[in-house]
């Protein structure tokens, strides 16, 4: 069983929840840029959570299905079309062999995530199949899919093999039947304010940049990736000049260079950084600032810690529930 790459489009990666453990050595964490995406899909096809599935970004990707296959398409809305009929999302899928998958540009959002019945049997490289690009390592030949890329799935299990047969039974003549249900975690991934701490170096700035940083509105712009999206608003200035030694930074830390103009850190960071840190996304609004584009606005609101705790307990909370949820129905899509 396979999957063949038609376009790769803008960028199309394999990704799982990223490699731990070698920061020590200036080895990126990486992963899917909206892990919450990516674990739920994976749990949607009776994979196990950090399973690597094809992070697509955007839009232009296409791929074929050699064989009978169980999918699931989370993250955003990239308009996904099967054979050129609309795919909804978040549930699983059932599609057809030789069944072509398209995206055909962004309507909410900017990155989903498609994951396979079994994953992807490709090497793990350092306890992980995530793609690190910049240093050519792990996912599929340590690179961005291309035109023509065969990708070998690995065996499915009992659980998702029941999900195929009971899906096959709507099929009819169509491409792919999709389970009438699913489950409402978009709301997780789409938003235009994102719940932030309050950074190191906070104290350090104005109180004008500490007010701008809580009240304005900021832009991403162009000059943007896996690695961090740069912010362009109000000019976030120091009270004083001040040399700062390399700390280490996580995924969502907010930085300020001497032009003012805020760094977000993200999936691909480098392991330390020496700007001063004026805020850190909170871990539950990571996937908002994931699916966010160039040309999107956004506003910080701050919070406390113990606030942002509660919140990540909440909604993992809500996902285990759902988790529970799926066994117990067996895979019943009637």
């Amino acid at each position: 069983m396979s999957v063949q790459i038609i376009r790769p489009g803008l960028l199309a990666t394999i990704q799982d929840l990223g490699r731990y453990g070698f920061q020590q050595y200036g080895v990126v964490v990486g992963g899917a840029m909206d892990s919450f995406s990516l674990r739920f899909a994976n749990v949607l096809v009776g994979n196990e959570e950090g399973e690597a599935a094809i992070e697509v970004t955007m839009m232009g990707t296409s791929l074929q299905f050699e064989e009978d296959t169980l999918i699931s398409i989370t993250g955003g809305n990239l308009n996904p079309v099967i054979d050129g009929s609309p795919v909804p999302l978040w549930r699983p899928v059932f599609v057809k062999k030789d069944a072509v998958l398209s995206f055909a540009g962004c309507k909410v959002g900017c990155r989903a995530y498609i994951a396979v019945a079994g994953g992807f049997s490709i090497p793990n490289v350092m306890n992980s199949k995530s793609t690190y690009i910049r240093g050519e390592i792990g996912g599929f030949k340590g690179r961005a899919l291309k035109e023509g890329d065969v990708i070998p799935l690995a065996e499915e299990n009992s659980f998702s093999m029941k999900a195929k047969r009971a899906l096959q039974k709507k099929l009819k003549h169509n491409s792919f039947a999709a389970a009438d249900w699913y489950v409402p975690f978009e709301r997780y991934v789409n938003g235009k304010v994102v719940r932030v701490l309050k950074g190191a170096e906070f104290e350090e700035f104005s109180e004008l940049a500490q007010k701008q940083f809580f009240e304005q509105e900021f832009q991403i712009t162009p000059h943007s990736d896996r690695m961090g999206y740069r912010l362009s608003g109000p000019s976030l200035q120091l009270k004083r000049p001040f040399e700062l030694l390399s700390e280490a930074v996580a995924n969502g830390t907010i930085q300020v260079p001497s032009d003012g103009n805020p760094i977000v850190l993200l999936a691909d960071r480098q392991t330390t950084g020496g700007y001063p840190r004026i805020g850190q996304i909170a871990t539950v609004d990571l996937p908002i600032m994931a699916q966010m584009k160039p040309g999107d606005h956004i506003r910080f609101k701050e919070i406390t810690l113990h606030e942002a705790e509660q919140l990540y307990i909440e909604r993992e909370k809500e996902m285990k529930q759902i988790q529970t949820a799926l066994l117990l129905k067996e895979w019943s899509f009637e």
